[in-house]
């Protein structure tokens, strides 16, 4: 039996292991299994990879994106320029090597929510492993941004001194943060959304709930939206070819 799985904390939004047995079952393959690996701190990856020799590959989302690198043995191109990491694969002879699908997901995401559009400044929310990734890719499309985070050291503005004009100005605006997730979907990044118009476009790497309170207030607003779907299904599979190289 070959096992893939996902670490993290907490894991009850998660629809990897979903995912992958639908994908299983449909594609007749019949001698893998994933399993959500639910980690109290980063540490405790040794002992599970000591515990499950089988373990093929895995998947890594918050909080140990950039925690998981110190643990691993080589990074992809991606990784090491992205800075996070949220797949793994374990070589014949067991050694971990770190791979970033995240970006994958990304290119996909933004294709789908802007089509041809470039827009001329975004907002990125969040600075984690996640936000990372995000960032990557706006570099790559030359749209340049600014960072929001709880942290005032990590970013252009925080949630309590975020201008009114950053988010007019900002056509893209991206929810990198956690902030929405199953099971806290009341919650919101605290941006004003009375400045939102219909020529923005949001996106929001959650995809559970499918319509976040962030997506929903700026449908509100006449905002295109996106949520986390296409990101997860093109990241899922991605890390499928790598664990199948």
């Amino acid at each position: 039996m070959r096992r893939f799985g996902l670490i993290g904390r907490p894991l009850g939004h998660s629809a990897s292991a979903a995912y992958f047995a639908a994908k299983f079952e449909r594609e007749g393959i019949a001698d893998c299994t994933y399993t959500l690996y639910e980690l109290p701190e980063i540490g405790a990856l040794e002992r599970l990879l000591a515990e499950t020799p089988d373990l093929c590959g895995f998947n890594v989302t918050i909080p140990y994106k950039r925690e998981v690198m110190a643990l691993l043995d080589d990074l992809s191109h991606d990784a090491r320029l992205v800075g996070a990491v949220n797949c793994v694969r374990r070589t014949a002879d067991s050694r971990l090597v770190g791979h970033n699908t995240d970006v994958i997901g990304l290119r996909a995401a933004f294709d789908c929510l802007l089509g041809g559009e470039q827009p001329s400044h975004a907002l990125v929310l969040g600075t984690g492993g996640a936000s990372q990734a995000v960032q990557y890719v706006l570099a790559e499309r030359g749209i340049p941004f600014d960072l929001v985070s709880r942290d005032a050291a990590k970013g252009n503005y925080t949630y309590d001194n975020l201008p009114c004009e950053a988010v007019e100005q900002s056509r893209l605006i991206v929810n990198a943060s956690p902030v929405g997730t199953y099971p806290a979907v009341d919650a919101a990044p605290r941006i004003p959304y009375g400045y939102l118009t219909p020529g923005h476009y949001l996106l929001d790497l959650v995809y559970n709930p499918p319509l976040t309170r962030f997506l929903d207030l700026g449908r509100q607003r006449g905002a295109r939206i996106l949520n986390g779907e296409v990101m997860f299904r093109r990241q899922a599979e991605a890390s499928w070819r790598i664990w199948n190289e």
